[in-house]
């Protein structure tokens, strides 16, 4: 295994707090391109047998392609690994199941979540984004106002809770529920992790700690089947999966439909603040708005890695992996590839073509793609149209997570003529 000294850490969840590290992205694609790294305890988080971090847009490529060889079943897709006792557990999402059990579940929910439900809601979508950026506006404070807490964070999860067909009563649970399970690394952002008999933290996404939220997906799915609706709640009710299935699908929904559109879009107005000329060309029409969105969503994706395990000895790039290791793709160094990206440094909004793997790639393709798109595509055209150019009032606060490419707080002035 690869140990050299000048291979740097990407593991510690508390260096993205600072920003995505792309300096020690580029000296490992540069010079260990698949590099061993080790997995100390932090924060009370057990420490684990380290793993192989790919960093080359061809290689992660190859590795989400390839579940033959990579796969997703065998140790689940986060870095560290789960107790044992929970792997059948988490076998059951799709997010976790390979080819051919991952087509049958993947089927099934591409039923409920067509495009042509999803654009029937952007008419609500433009509203939301109307209504949310005019309050932030209006309840102001000295003409400045947090984007995340004004208005992101409620954007993202009322565009989710309108297309499952969540009741308006409930929508603060998934938020919280998002918020246990994604920010579980940052102190600052999660509540206190509940401690197993070891003293070791329990994992958020153990059947322990996910009661409360299959119990609410049972009681949803009983509610739809006796008042159908047009959303996907109503069409995964209706579809014969069993209760398991079930569960585990609001809970993939709930978090991955909610959290990538949360982390993307703060990150989309950041990268826009940071280059006003870059925003004033959007919003005048220089470039197309399609085609922001996406380099938008190259320099900020909303996953920063992904696990997978390997299947069988392979090599990649030259190093060789055993059956067993574990081997993490890391989005963000691919989207920032120079073999790939001419001046990746750049934000280049009318960027084409534009392969970045911000929503992966292979059969675990984002499933919410087209609705992240959506959304994201929605709010930065509403922004333009009514709001100042976005010039950041003090300094964003980043998730802790090597997991998650999350803003917590985003300070932003939003007083003054629009652009």
């Amino acid at each position: 295994m690869d140990h050299a000294a000048d291979v740097p850490d990407v593991f510690d969840p508390r260096i993205y707090a600072s920003g995505i590290p792309h300096e020690r992205y580029r000296l490992l694609r540069e010079r260990h391109p698949v590099a061993w790294q080790a997995e100390p305890e932090i924060q009370g988080w057990p420490a684990g047998p380290g793993f192989w971090a790919v960093t080359r847009h061809t290689d992660v490529i190859r590795v989400l392609r390839d579940h033959r060889t990579y796969s997703s079943w065998l140790g689940a897709t986060q870095i560290r690994d789960p107790d044992p006792a929970d792997l059948p557990f988490l076998r059951r999402t799709m997010l976790n199941q390979d080819p051919p059990e991952h087509g049958r579940l993947r089927r099934l929910v591409s039923r409920a979540f067509t495009p042509a439900r999803v654009d029937a809601f952007a008419g609500r979508v433009r509203e939301r984004a109307r209504t949310l950026l005019t309050a932030g506006r209006r309840d102001a404070e000295d003409g400045t106002a947090d984007l995340v807490r004004a208005v992101t964070d409620e954007y993202a999860l009322l565009n989710l809770t309108d297309l499952l067909g969540v009741p308006a009563a409930d929508r603060a649970l998934l938020l919280e529920w998002t918020v246990r399970i994604i920010g579980y690394q940052d102190p600052d952002d999660a509540p206190a992790p509940l401690l197993g008999p070891d003293g070791v933290p329990l994992n958020p996404r153990s059947p322990a700690l996910l009661g409360e939220m299959f119990a609410y997906a049972r009681e949803l799915a009983d509610h739809k089947r006796a008042h159908p609706g047009d959303d996907v709640m109503t069409a995964l009710a209706e579809a014969g999966l069993d209760p398991a299935e079930l569960e585990m699908f609001f809970f993939l929904l709930t978090v991955a439909g909610n959290d990538t559109v949360r982390s993307a879009a703060p990150g989309g107005l950041l990268a826009l603040a940071q280059d006003p000329d870059a925003y004033r060309r959007l919003a005048d029409g220089s470039v197309p708005l399609h085609r922001a969105v996406d380099e938008l969503l190259r320099v900020h994706p909303p996953v920063l890695s992904f696990r997978r395990t390997a299947a069988v000895d392979t090599e990649l790039a030259g190093q060789r992996i055993g059956a067993g290791d574990k081997v993490v793709v890391f989005h963000a160094s691919a989207n920032h590839d120079e073999r790939v990206f001419a001046d990746p440094g750049r934000l280049d909004l009318a960027r084409t073509p534009n392969p970045h793997v911000s929503f992966g790639d292979g059969p675990h393709v984002c499933l919410g793609a087209h609705f992240a798109r959506l959304q994201l595509r929605t709010l930065y055209e509403e922004w333009c149209a009514a709001m100042p150019v976005p010039e950041l009032a003090g300094p964003p606060r980043r998730l802790v997570s090597n997991f998650i490419n999350g803003i917590t707080r985003l300070p932003v002035r939003v007083t003054g003529p629009a652009r």
